[in-house]
């Protein structure tokens, strides 16, 4: 059973490096989606919320990382 825990790890580990920068992706994209489909407005402004947001998250990341 510990082998499986062990290779679960690791394929994770391919796919996400940094747990908070993938939650802090995944939480904007949901955010964003919400946005887009609760305000009528929003909708033609969407992608360049969801860029502007990326962008920013990949910057706090970036910060981050260079502080370690």
């Amino acid at each position: 059973m510990e082998w499986i825990k062990a290779i679960a790890r690791e394929v994770l580990g391919l796919f996400v490096d940094d747990g908070s920068f993938a939650a802090a992706i995944v939480i904007w994209l949901g955010v964003v989606w919400l946005l887009s489909h609760r305000i009528p407005g929003i909708m033609a402004w969407s992608g360049i919320i969801l860029f502007a947001g990326l962008g920013l998250i990949l910057l706090w990341s970036t910060r981050q990382r260079s502080r370690q």
